[in-house]
């Protein structure tokens, strides 16, 4: 079976509704988005170490994604009891991060290390992440920036992939995606 193959069956066990490999060249990067994680709407911005701007400097890490080939993309589909649900919309981005967590376990046996695995907004690792207290980082091998914070624009990366970035009504979707080099096979 192509690697291709095997990682997005990866997804699909770990717990994904769907997911695809995408040529590196189709994520679509966008400075922006760092701008968003500033404005701290979340309030994670230099609270968690996974968040900015602890991640590092944004161009740097666009630079890295755009030197990867290839990504599998991978997203996770919550119901909401409707669209003002943000206990709904946590308890589904956790879900996601386990998710995230368990699709990590599996690409040590698919990918040589040096990919990029990232996840949705925030860590979500620890109930409560130790920067704040200059303590650090209790899971530094598991914890997973997220897509955001590389600066990757998922709406315009996922267009024409069968990811919907909007799956209906009182639902919340959230993204997850892997960088790699096909020879890590």
């Amino acid at each position: 079976m192509p690697l291709d193959e095997h990682l997005i069956k990866a997804a699909l066990h770990a717990g994904a509704a769907r997911a695809t490999v995408i040529p590196g060249g189709q994520v679509v990067l966008s400075s922006a988005f760092r701008d968003m994680c500033q404005a701290n709407a979340c309030g994670k911005y230099g609270k968690c170490y996974m968040c900015p701007p602890d991640v590092g400097e944004i161009e740097g890490l666009m630079a890295i994604v755009r030197g990867y080939p290839m990504a599998l993309a991978y997203q996770s589909i919550s119901p909401l009891e409707d669209s003002f649900d943000f206990e709904g919309m946590e308890a589904a981005g956790l879900k996601h991060v386990r998710l995230s967590q368990r699709l990590g376990k599996a690409l040590k046996e698919l990918l040589v290390p040096g990919y990029l695995h990232l996840t949705c907004g925030g860590c979500r690792l620890c109930e409560s992440c130790l920067k704040p207290e200059g303590l650090p980082c209790r899971f530094p091998d598991e914890a997973m920036p997220s897509v955001e914070s590389y600066g990757i624009d998922v709406y315009n990366t996922v267009k024409g992939t069968g990811l919907k970035y909007i799956n209906g009504t009182n639902t919340v979707t959230y993204f997850g995606m892997v960088f790699f080099h096909p020879q890590e096979a």
